[in-house]
């Protein structure tokens, strides 16, 4: 890549929003193309909501003694919302002062979206718009937030692969909306199962990026990720089939008090290889955390954050 990123943009962030469920629960709205989701579930709901809740405070507990700011907001489990957990999926934040909020494929995903997170934004940080593309999910479109996209913050890059809860169209007007370079492909499981999120086999740190490419079978457009990855100057540490379904691929970058930091999940972090470990340690800090309630609705750490890059007002 010729152009090199602003001194004052950054691919990860110190804060991050997240949500606590009080009824959490595997969504059997997203069971259909989410094969990481657990569907024998022996424990009772309400053993596992409270492992959920806890599981969250305890995560939360432990990015702050990190010196991430967490912005934490309460699920009260009213509004019907199993996958509240994972707020990534309906809205995005720049450092331009935007905010995106997402068109999402299961109907109660889509009350996910509260107006007092994006007041609050409003409140702490200066935004400049809302671009809000939800209510293209009533026409059958759809575009997950950084479920499905990867963001490349540094040289405005969007990695997606398609799936059921993708749309191109809407990929477009993102990438028109937000300035990013659309690098969209085909990825499969080994059954040839489409991969659902994109961020369960890609993590795209500041220097580095985890990415199952033998799920990308097709020769060129893995050929093209792999180009793009190099030229803008990530070192690709490959994940295998079982990694990925060992959520390996689903961790996040963040900037802590003493450097980077990667927040993955224990079940992640234990599929890794000692290598593999070596590698991302060259780069950054790894902070496993546990979540194994959390995980039986088929996401893991990176979906249970919501990046905030937002510019914070002066008062």
């Amino acid at each position: 890549m010729d152009a090199a990123p602003g001194a004052n943009i950054r691919q990860s962030t110190d804060t991050v929003l997240m949500v606590r469920p009080h009824a959490f629960t595997p969504n059997p709205q997203t069971a259909a193309d989410n094969s990481f989701q657990c569907d024998s579930v022996k424990k009772d709901k309400t053993t596992i909501a409270r492992q959920a809740y806890d599981e969250v405070s305890a995560m939360v507990a432990l990015l702050q003694s990190k010196g991430i700011t967490v912005h934490l907001f309460e699920d009260d489990g009213q509004r019907g919302t199993p996958d509240s957990v994972f707020p990534n999926n309906w809205i995005t934040t720049y450092n331009e002062g935007l905010i995106g909020v997402h068109a999402m494929y299961a109907q109660n995903r889509r009350k996910e979206r509260r107006d007092d997170v994006l007041d609050f934004f409003r409140s702490q940080y200066n935004v400049m718009d809302i671009i809000d593309d939800s209510a293209a999910a009533e026409e059958g479109k759809y575009l997950e937030g950084t479920g499905v996209l990867i963001l490349d913050r540094l040289y405005k890059i969007a990695y997606m692969c398609r799936s059921m809860r993708t749309n191109e169209e809407l990929l477009e007007k993102y990438c028109r909306d937000f300035g990013f370079a659309a690098m969209a492909f085909d990825a499969s499981d080994e059954g040839g199962t489409p991969i659902y999120h994109t961020n369960v086999m890609m993590c795209l740190g500041t220097n580095f990026a985890l990415i199952g490419l033998n799920c990308i079978k097709n020769d060129h457009e893995r050929a093209r990720v792999v180009h793009m990855l190099e030229s803008t100057g990530r070192e690709i540490i490959e994940i295998s089939q079982d990694q990925i379904a060992a959520f390996a691929g689903n961790a996040l970058e963040l900037q802590g008090r003493g450097g980077k930091l990667l927040a993955l999940s224990t079940t992640a972090f234990g599929a890794l290889t000692d290598e593999q470990k070596a590698r991302i340690e060259h780069y950054t800090e790894l902070l496993p955390i546990d979540i194994p309630t959390i995980e039986l609705a088929g996401g893991s750490v990176r979906c249970m954050l919501a990046e905030v890059f937002l510019p914070v007002k002066v008062k």
